[in-house]
C-alpha cells in the first residue's frame, strides 16, 4: 500500500533531468505553484491524455499562477520524444531510479491485467510557494485531470470524475444483488 505525502508536509527537494537532458530543480519553482504530476509511462493512452489536457489548459494554469512538471520513470530519450510527439510545453522529468517517486509516497504495488507489480500511481501535488503540499489529487480520471486542478484552483468543490462517470444501470427490487468480480473460476453447479 502507498502512503503519498500530505496537506502540509514539505515537498521533497529533487534535482532531475528533463526532457533536454537539462537540470530542473524544486528550488527553481520556489515562491510560486507549482503542480508536481505522477505518471506511469509516457507515450500510453492514459498518460497521453493527461498531459495533452494540461499542456491544452497550461495557459489557464499559468494565469492562476501555477506551473507543471511531469515526473515519470521514463529515460530522458523517452520524455524528448514525448514532448515532440504531443507538442507539450512543460518540463518532463525522469526519475528513472524512482526515488523522487518513492519520496512523494507515490511507488509502490500495482495491479494491470492481472499482473501485480511496483509502479507509479497517478496522483499530482500541488506545491504551495513556500514548498508545502497544498492539495493532493488521487482521485481523478487521466483524461479529465486538468478539469479537477482548475476546479480546485477556483475553489469549486465537485469532481469531474463523477460527472465523467458512465451512469449505472438502474436496478429494480426483483433484481439479485451483485456478486463483488473474482478473479477465480467459477465452479459448476453440481446436478
Amino acid at each position: 500500500m502507498i502512503e503519498p505525502l500530505s496537506v502540509g508536509k514539505a515537498a521533497p527537494k529533487f534535482a532531475l533531468q528533463n526532457q533536454n537532458d537539462e537540470t530542473v530543480r524544486l528550488a527553481d519553482f520556489k515562491g510560486g505553484r507549482l503542480l508536481v504530476y505522477f505518471y506511469p509511462k509516457a507515450m500510453t493512452p492514459g498518460c497521453t491524455q493527461q498531459a495533452c489536457g494540461l499542456r491544452d489548459t497550461l495557459d489557464e494554469l499559468t494565469r492562476r499562477g501555477v506551473k507543471v512538471v511531469g515526473i515519470s520513470p521514463d529515460p530522458v530519450k523517452r520524455l524528448k520524444k514525448f514532448e515532440e510527439k504531443e507538442t507539450l510545453n512543460f518540463p518532463l522529468l525522469s526519475d528513472e531510479d524512482h526515488a523522487i517517486a518513492e519520496a512523494f509516497g507515490v511507488w509502490g504495488p500495482k495491479s494491470f491485467m492481472g499482473r501485480t507489480f511496483d509502479g507509479i500511481h497517478r496522483i499530482s501535488f500541488l506545491i504551495g510557494p513556500t514548498g508545502k503540499v497544498e492539495h493532493v489529487f488521487t482521485d481523478f480520471v487521466a483524461k479529465h485531470h486538468q478539469d479537477v486542478v482548475v476546479n480546485y484552483l477556483d475553489g469549486k468543490t465537485e469532481t469531474v470524475k463523477s460527472a465523467a462517470a458512465p451512469a449505472k444501470p438502474k436496478t429494480d427490487s426483483k433484481s439479485s444483488p451483485k456478486r463483488p468480480a473474482t478473479s477465480q473460476a467459477r465452479k459448476p453447479k453440481q446436478k
